[in-house]
């Protein structure tokens, strides 16, 4: 049973929040899409990423302000709404709702692969084929949404400490790889058949490796200080998780090579460890502990994202935008089951249905566009509401929404159009779903 009454308890930190966002970010980011980048960029994906990281930092800017003025669980929904009609406030709430369900289940496959990898150093005998891959990932989704479902705190704090601990690793793997880094592996910088216009695509995949700072803002009112924490958190998280990127992608193709990463796929950096990390105590080779901090990276990633996704679901069903019980709070455990369970069944059937580049896809172009209707909404309540208490601002605006407004829509023409025709699908469902609730009201 829910009860709809309870309000969320503000037991996150400042540590906590901007956790999340590192969680979330770097998980995706250096252990399931530098290979993909690498396949598409060459050695070109450092500069994927510095740029990727670039035009994402004029929309963190637009959610701090937001944050800040609305300190309410949801995220961007709830920042659309407050700017927008219905129709353009549900329709970002169901894409973002989807886009951090998409995300789980790339971060769930990123789990299972790395799980598989860290095993096979010291054991042979683990079962690795497609479908028991997939059985990883779906018991790892089951048992995140599980720890939500109980406490808050406990999906807090758990987040904290993993983040912290691999974030310790990629310094251990930066520390031994600066030394055996060879700049001849960065010529050809651009791909010889392609240019430098291959950077555009890959900035188009890896875009949701940076979609983790707007995590932060769908657990406002489960933040200490929100107002001012929450605009900490965001800009935090991202200067940290851009530092990490650059010296982690920067260690590997230096070393490995950008031709060998990219065919690593999702267990890239791993492979790349194995070539110049000595033997670390109970671990072994220093693949081993790349391969650990790989399972530690995803996990978090996953675990950041069950917390997001289900957060949105909650915050449409308090406003009446989808089913009620979304919206309630558990009167035991003070959580959204509901939306909880909800955001875990999208990620079952994400993880089974759909392959793991079209998942990264719809998720960057998802996070794209709804990082355009972020940007135009800080624009709109300034016009709109200029005496809102806005405790953050957006530095020199109105630049960096319209900057942001312009990347984004760059960035996601160079999404397939195989990924666009899904996304157009995905919103047709939920259309017709609006049109149901509108109906009966």
């Amino acid at each position: 049973m829910s009860d709809g009454t309870r309000e969320p308890q503000q037991s996150l930190g400042l540590l906590d929040a901007t956790m999340v966002g590192v969680g979330a970010m770097i998980g995706a980011g250096i252990f399931v899409l530098t290979g993909l980048a690498a396949e598409t960029a060459g050695a070109a994906a450092i500069a994927v990423f510095a740029l990727n990281g670039g035009v994402t930092a004029f929309t963190a800017l637009s959610y701090a302000e937001l944050a800040s003025a609305i300190p309410r669980n949801g995220g961007g929904y709830i920042f659309v709404r407050e700017a927008f009609p219905d129709p353009v406030s549900f329709v970002m709430g169901w894409t973002r709702w989807f886009t951090y369900a998409a995300a789980g289940a790339l971060y769930a496959l990123g789990f299972a692969s790395n799980f598989i990898e860290f095993v096979h150093l010291y054991w042979a005998g683990l079962p690795g084929s497609d479908v028991v891959r997939i059985g990883y990932a779906l018991a790892a989704v089951v048992v995140f949404a599980a720890l939500n479902a109980a406490s808050t705190d406990a999906s807090g704090g758990a987040e904290t400490i993993v983040t912290l601990v691999k974030v310790g690793i990629l310094m251990v793997f930066v520390a031994f790889g600066l030394s055996a880094v060879d700049l001849s592996r960065f010529e050809p910088f651009v791909p010889a058949d392609r240019g430098a216009i291959a950077v555009l695509p890959a900035m188009g995949l890896t875009f949701i490796a940076f979609q983790g700072y707007d995590l932060i803002t769908t657990v406002t009112e489960e933040v200490e200080n929100p107002q001012k924490n929450i605009p900490r958190a965001i800009m935090l998280s991202l200067v940290a998780t851009v530092a990490v990127y650059l010296l982690v992608i920067f260690v590997a193709i230096g070393t490995l090579g950008a031709d060998a990463l990219g065919q690593a796929g999702e267990t890239a950096i791993a492979q790349a460890a194995a070539g110049f990390m000595p033997t670390i105590p109970l671990l072994g080779t220093g693949a081993g502990l790349i391969a650990f901090g790989a399972v530690f990276s995803t996990v978090s990633a996953l675990n950041a994202v069950v917390i997001g996704s289900s957060r949105v679901a909650f915050a449409m069903g308090r406003e009446g935008q989808l089913p009620e019980r979304l919206g309630r709070l558990h009167h035991r455990f003070g959580t959204p089951f509901v939306a909880i369970v909800a955001s875990a069944v999208l990620m079952v059937v994400a993880t089974v249905v759909v392959p793991v580049r079209t998942v990264g896809n719809l998720a960057s172009l998802f996070s794209l566009l709804g990082f355009v209707v972020v940007n135009l909404a800080v624009i709109r309540l300034r016009r709109q509401r200029p005496n809102l208490t806005r405790p953050f601002e957006v530095p020199y605006y109105p630049i960096p929404p319209l900057l942001g407004i312009g990347f984004n829509l760059l960035l996601s023409f160079f999404i397939s159009p195989r990924t666009w025709a899904i996304a157009t699908g995905w919103l047709v469902v939920g259309g017709l779903i609006y049109l149901l609730f509108e109906h009966r009201g």
